[in-house]
Parts: C-alpha cells; structure tokens; sequence
C-alpha cells in the first residue's frame, strides 16, 4: 500500500472495499507508520480482523481510532498462525462473492442498455399487459410495481410523474456496499443531470441575432451597450466627431472599431454601438483615440466630397471650394500675355516731357453768378472800406 512512503506516519483506508485483509503486510516497511484505520471495509468483518493486524504490523500503536496494548500484542502473536489461516478462508469467500456480485452487475447493465435500445427503436410502442388492457413501456415491466401510463388520445407522454417516484424508489431501495453499486449510483446521478439539461436547453429561449443593416442596405441605430455618446458636426475641420463614453478601466482590446462611408460601428465587449452618420465620410482617414483621464473613445471622421441627405433627391454638394480652387491652377496655367515695345522709338528715356512747362495755378473758389451782387441792384451799397472781392 505504501511501500514508498518511508515518513508515512498515518495511513486512512477508510470506505475502500477492501477485501484482502494479508495485504496490511506490505506496510511493514513503513517504520514510522503509528496510526491505520480500516473500519468500513469488508475486511473489517473478518473473524480474527484486530488480532492478525496487530501482529502483521508490529510498529503500529493505534487501530482503527483505539490504542493497542502491550498484552493484546503479545497474545496476536502468540494466536497468530490460526488467525492467519482463517483470514485466508474468509478472504477466498470473498473473493467467490464478488466474482458472483460482478456477474450480476453486468447482467443488469446489459439489460438496462438493451431496454434502452428498445426504447430508441423506431416505432416501439412498450408491452401489452393482459392484467390491465394497456401498453406499458418498458420501464414499468417490474412485477413488484406495475405502473400503467397515462395516456390521453392515443399518445404516450414522455415526461411522466411517475419520474420522480422512480427517484425516491431508487434512493429508498438497500443495495449492497460493493463498488458496481456506486457505480451504479453514478450512472443514475448522471442520467438525471443529462434530463435536467435537456429540460433546461428547451426551456431557454435563444435570441435571435440583432439586425444592423436591413435588407435594403440602411444603418440602423443600435446602442446595446448603453453608453451615452455625443456626434459633433465640426464645419471648420470638415469632420465629424463622435465621443462614446465607454467604461474608464476598461482593457481596449476589448473594442472594436468600424468605419464605414454612412455609418459607425463599435463593438464593446461583443455588444453592437452602432451610428448612421449625417453625411459621408471618408473610414481611411478617420482616426479612433481613448482618453487617458476618462476613457473615453474620440472617432474623428472627415467628410467626404458630398453630402448624403436622408431623403431620394438630389444630394448636396459642397464642390464650390473645390471647383474654385481648382479652376485657379487651371489659370495659371494658361500663357500671360506681354506687351511688346518698339525699341527703334523709344531706346531712350524721353526726360524732356517730364517737368511741365506751364505751372499749375490753384483753382479759387468762386461764387455762383446768381449769388454775387450787382450794381444795379437797388439794395447794393457800396463800401469804400470793404475790399472788393477778387
């Protein structure tokens, strides 16, 4: 049992059908071993079990949670040969029983896989049973407790109420401490785990995936993992900016961006963010940044030539600047035109014709006609003191 284990000091076998009560020998190497418990094994039910113990294993002072005396080791040794020959007896008597157990284990798990191949055989209907006119399947041929179906309009029902009385009969029914019996347990633990899944499987309902585009080809708008957000038109810097709040400790590999011409796309942990933008714009000059402060995600996108409005009409365009700044190199390119000067006329600089000759008198304002007074004016005074007017 524990050959390598030269420390071992305690040793719990515990519950671990064993039978063959001679292989406590293999713990005489175990010079340290002081403690060993055997209570629920077969072999604990041997005639002569404490005595042949204590005398195959000399080192050990405890058995089975009680101490052991110096005068109960003394007389197992002195016993030990006619001990030693019943444990042989009753362990071959074992051995005969569990060859009988494990023949019979194996006979009820063949029928129980032939009854379930009848079960999954296509058009199987059960028994008829003469007691009580009904079919019964296959599960209620017991003698001991026959069990009629109930059947309604002809159908037999696949989930019946008696699955749970057949529960409580399997838990309430004495089986034999043998290691078929525990496997047996397992096998019908596991049987109820696989039926409780199935029920479980039909009873979830599936969601169907979310529509993003519909067949006609638009965005639609779609916020599933309900982040607030902000889409900002900047007309200076011809773009378009959307700020999504997305979690701040949030790992960015866990987002996804998607820029297309007419709509925006960010998955966020698996969950859809979806924007129809106002206009088009151009995704291979867009540009994504998280904030470091609030982690938030930044999306700028530029616009492209045109554009799109919601309705059929026509689109607007916004091709003015661009024709404008267009057409101007198209000016430039074309050949500018010189003046030619004939050099027999004029090889010299005229400097005659420069100054003036005549001077240039300043302009006096003077009155109108109507205005001045007249001599013949009967109201006219003459002022030899007044100088006259020039």
């Amino acid at each position: 049992m524990g050959r390598r284990c030269e420390e071992l000091t305690k040793l719990d076998l515990t519950v671990n059908f064993i039978g063959e009560l001679s292989s406590v020998k293999t713990l005489r190497g175990n010079v340290h071993l002081r403690e060993l418990f055997l209570m629920g094994n077969p072999c604990a039910d041997f005639e002569g079990y404490r005595p042949f113990v204590v005398a195959a294993l000399p080192q050990l002072q405890c058995l089975d949670g009680k101490e052991i005396e110096r005068s109960e080791r003394i007389q197992a040794l002195q016993n030990l040969p006619a001990v030693e020959q019943r444990i042989r007896e009753q362990e071959r008597a074992h051995c005969l029983k569990r060859a009988r157990e494990k023949q019979e284990a194996q006979r009820k798990l063949r029928e129980e896989l032939e009854n379930k191949e009848k079960e999954n055989r296509p058009g199987f209907e059960g028994h008829w049973d003469p007691g009580s006119g009904a079919t019964l399947p296959p599960s209620a041929e017991s003698k001991d407790h026959p069990q009629a179906p109930d059947i309604q309009g002809g159908e037999r029902n696949h989930r019946k109420p008696e699955d749970g009385e057949d529960d409580l009969e399997f838990w309430n029914k004495p089986s034999l401490f043998t290691p078929e019996s525990r496997l047996e347990t397992l096998r019908h633990m596991e049987k109820q785990r696989r039926d409780q899944e199935k029920l479980s499987e039909k009873k979830k309902k599936v969601k169907p995936p979310r529509t993003l585009i519909t067949e006609d080809g638009r965005a639609l708008n779609v916020n599933e993992p309900k982040l607030d957000f902000s889409l900002k038109d900047d007309e200076n810097r011809h773009q378009i900016i959307l700020d999504l709040a997305v979690y701040r400790y949030m790992d960015t590999s866990l987002i996804h961006v998607d820029v297309q011409p007419t709509y925006v796309r960010v998955m966020v942990k698996g969950k859809p963010f979806q924007l129809a933008l106002p206009a088009e714009v151009r995704p291979d000059s867009s540009s994504a940044r998280r904030s470091q402060t609030t982690g938030h995600l930044v999306i700028c996108m530029p616009k492209a030539g045109e554009v799109i409005t919601g309705g059929r009409g026509t689109h607007t365009s916004v091709r003015s600047t661009m024709d404008s700044s267009r057409e101007q190199p198209d000016k430039r390119s074309k050949p500018t035109e010189k003046l030619e000067v004939d050099p027999s006329k004029h090889s010299f600089p005229d400097v005659a014709n420069i100054v003036q000759g005549a001077r240039h008198t300043p302009r006096r304002v003077r009155p109108a006609p109507g205005v001045m007074p007249s001599e013949e004016d009967p109201d006219f005074e003459d002022n030899p003191e007044v100088p006259p007017l020039i």
